[in-house]
C-alpha cells in the first residue's frame, strides 16, 4: 500500500510567544494537486518548512511519504520552489540544472524540463542576467530536475506574464496526470480553482476548511450580490437570508443563501439602487468569507 503523501497529528509551532501552527491535523493522499490557501500569517510557510525538514517539529508528529521530514531519503523525494531561493547567480541555466540534478539519485530529462519551464534559448545565459519572470521559470526547473514524488511550489507564478503563467499551469497539470503530487501555495484564487483537486484553507495556524473547490464553496452561502446603495449595512445584515455583508470601494457585497428575497428588499428600500449584480459564490469569495476576522461596516 502506498504511504500517505502527508500525515500530521497535533502539529504545534511557536516563534517565541507567537503561535504559528496550533494543533494541525492533516491526512493527504498522493497523486493530486493540493492548494494551500490562507492570508499572510496563517502558518502556510511554517508548514512548508516543517515538511521540508527546514524547521524542527516542536510538538506533534509528521510523516511525508511515510518518512520523517528530516530523513535524507525523504528529502531526495521532494522538490521545492520557495519564495526566497538562493542560487549561484554567476552560473548559467544549464549549469544550475546540472548542479541541482547531482543532488538526486535520478534526474529528469533536461530537454523536457527546459520545455516545461519555457527556457529553451536561455540555457547558456547566466542566472543574474535573466529577467524576474525568467528567474522564476529557472527556479521551477530546479525544483523538478530531481524527478520529485512531491513538488512543493510556494507562489510559483509571481512575476510571470499571462502566457508563461498558463504554460506553468500546463506543466503542473501534466505532473498530476503522470501520477505526481504537487503542493501549491498561492495567493491567486483563480490558480487554485483551475488546478487543485484538494484545497486547504488555513487561518491563524489552524485549518479552517478543506475539500474540493465545490466543497469549500459550499461552506459559505451560494450566491453573491453586489450593488451600489446608501442603505445601512445593519439593515441588510438583519435580513434572514443574509450571512455576510461588507462595504468596499463604494459597493455593498452580500453573501446570501437565496438572492431573490434580498434583491427584492434592496429594490423596495432604495429607488436609486444601481450596479446590481448577482452571481454564484466564487472560490475567492468563499476564501474571504472564511478568513475575514470581522465583517466590515
Amino acid at each position: 500500500m502506498q504511504p500517505a503523501l502527508l500525515h500530521s497529528e497535533q502539529i504545534r509551532h511557536r516563534y517565541g510567544g507567537t503561535i504559528a501552527l496550533d494543533g494541525l491535523d492533516l491526512a493527504l493522499e498522493s497523486g493530486q494537486v493540493i492548494a494551500l490557501l490562507g492570508p499572510n500569517g496563517a502558518g502556510k510557510t511554517t508548514l512548508i518548512h516543517l515538511m521540508l525538514g527546514l524547521l524542527p517539529i516542536q510538538h506533534g508528529e509528521m510523516q511525508i511519504l511515510g518518512l520523517n521530514p528530516t530523513d535524507p531519503d525523504c528529502r531526495q523525494r521532494l522538490g521545492a520552489m520557495l519564495q526566497i531561493s538562493g542560487v549561484q547567480d554567476n552560473l548559467t541555466v544549464v549549469e544550475l540544472m546540472a548542479l541541482f540534478a547531482s543532488f538526486y539519485p535520478e534526474s529528469a530529462d533536461f530537454d523536457s524540463v527546459l520545455e516545461q519551464a519555457g527556457l529553451h534559448g536561455l540555457e547558456n545565459r547566466q542566472f543574474q542576467r535573466l529577467s524576474g519572470g525568467q528567474k522564476q521559470r529557472v527556479l521551477y526547473a530546479l525544483a523538478v530536475i530531481g524527478n520529485p514524488e512531491l513538488l512543493i511550489l510556494d507562489e510559483p507564478t509571481t512575476g510571470l506574464d499571462p502566457s508563461a503563467r498558463r504554460k506553468l499551469w500546463q506543466a503542473i497539470d501534466q505532473r498530476r496526470q503522470a501520477g505526481g503530487s504537487v503542493l501549491l501555495c498561492t495567493h491567486y484564487l483563480d490558480e487554485a480553482e483551475q488546478l487543485a483537486d484538494h484545497i486547504i484553507v488555513m487561518d491563524r495556524g489552524r485549518i479552517r476548511t478543506q475539500g474540493s473547490t465545490d466543497e469549500v464553496r459550499a461552506q459559505v452561502p451560494r450566491q453573491e450580490i453586489r450593488c451600489a446603495s446608501r442603505q445601512p449595512i445593519e439593515a441588510i445584515r438583519a435580513l434572514e437570508d443574509v450571512q455576510h455583508v461588507r462595504r468596499e470601494n463604494g459597493q455593498i457585497h452580500i453573501l446570501a443563501r437565496t438572492a431573490e428575497p434580498v434583491v427584492r428588499h434592496l429594490l423596495q428600500q432604495d429607488s436609486n439602487l444601481s450596479r446590481l449584480e448577482v452571481q454564484r459564490t466564487t472560490l475567492e469569495t468563499a476564501f474571504l468569507a472564511l478568513t475575514e476576522p470581522t465583517e466590515q461596516t
